[in-house]
């Protein structure tokens, strides 16, 4: 079993952002490439900073694969379209319902909604939400589309302060994510936005000691120029993209930039960190539903959130 720790409190503030806009076809042999970039943590050299690269600074990045919700870790919500309000849905017969003990919430994806609107539309940013604004690592991600394809996704590993972190990373994720270009108000309208709160951190015992869709997973390893590189993968990716752990932990090598074989010799040198994740997502329809008395007469000329909150 993994052994159980909190984030580090004082761990540099670090980016991440997704990858896997495609599902690539992956066999256990570890002989797959798919071409991403190096990840870089301290100690190793940096060079120019890209998609895929990680930087332990204040204004680095790290690219994490988020496609979408991860099984049982997040509310299953519907819009209540009497109140404008989001409200969790019955779980499958024999489910139990564990919605009250989640922290994400629905109105945290609709304050992202809130700051995008302000931003592509020139209005000042809203007031600050009233949801909780204890400090968790977190991502936001957008996503386009009835295919639900990925539009960004960027986000910390160091626990943020939830008013400010959603804030931030709404913007970044959405205009900043250099796999595609910003965002624009045009594009709203088929929009989807998730929020995932990263728990749990367990140092794990190997690199098996973690399970498919249910852990999230960060690995560490020194690649074959002797450079540590760490990637990483949020809880729902494996499962998603139908993966076992060996093909899981195989892309990771390959995202983190490992260009070499991989061995089953190689993987047992494997610095593996396990985690779990809440997360919620809405559709632009829902958060419109929910903000409909700021859109009276079908006009969006008031900045949402002033009035939501006065």
């Amino acid at each position: 079993m993994g052994k159980r720790r909190c984030v580090p409190p004082l761990e540099p503030k670090l980016a991440a952002g997704c990858c896997g806009v495609k599902k690539p076809k992956l066999s256990g042999s570890g002989t797959h490439s798919h071409g991403n970039q190096s990840t870089t943590v301290p100690g190793s050299s940096s060079g120019p900073l890209q998609n895929h690269q990680h930087v332990d600074s204040n204004n680095g990045r790290e690219n994490v694969s988020d496609l979408t919700l991860g099984p049982g870790n997040s509310p299953i919500t519907r819009m209540n379209p009497a109140s404008g309000a989001l409200s969790p849905l019955p779980r499958p017969n024999g489910t139990a319902n564990t919605t009250k003990n989640l922290v994400v919430t629905a109105e945290m994806c609709c304050y992202c909604f809130d700051v995008l609107y302000c931003h592509l539309y020139g209005f000042p940013q809203p007031r600050l939400p009233r949801f909780t604004n204890d400090p968790y690592p977190l991502f936001v991600t957008w996503k386009t589309g009835r295919d639900k394809r990925l539009r960004g996704c960027i986000g910390t590993f160091s626990a943020m302060n939830l008013h400010s972190g959603l804030r931030e990373y709404t913007l970044t994720s959405a205009l900043k994510d250099s796999r595609f270009p910003p965002l624009t108000r045009e594009e709203l309208p088929k929009l989807f936005c998730s929020v995932s709160l990263l728990t749990n951190f367990e140092d794990a015992t190997d690199y098996l000691d973690w399970e498919v869709g249910v852990h999230g997973i960060r690995i560490e390893f020194i690649n074959e120029k002797g450079i540590k590189r760490t990637a990483t993968y949020l809880p729902e990716v494996a499962k998603e993209q139908d993966w076992d752990q060996i093909q899981t932990i195989d892309s990771l090598l390959r995202k983190g930039g490992f260009k070499a074989p991989i061995t089953s010799e190689f993987r047992k040198t494997i610095k593996l960190t396990r985690y779990r994740s809440e997360k919620v997502t809405i559709s632009y329809a829902e958060y419109i539903a929910s903000r409909q008395h700021c859109f009276q007469n079908g006009t969006l000329h008031a900045p949402p959130l002033y009035n939501h909150y006065s």
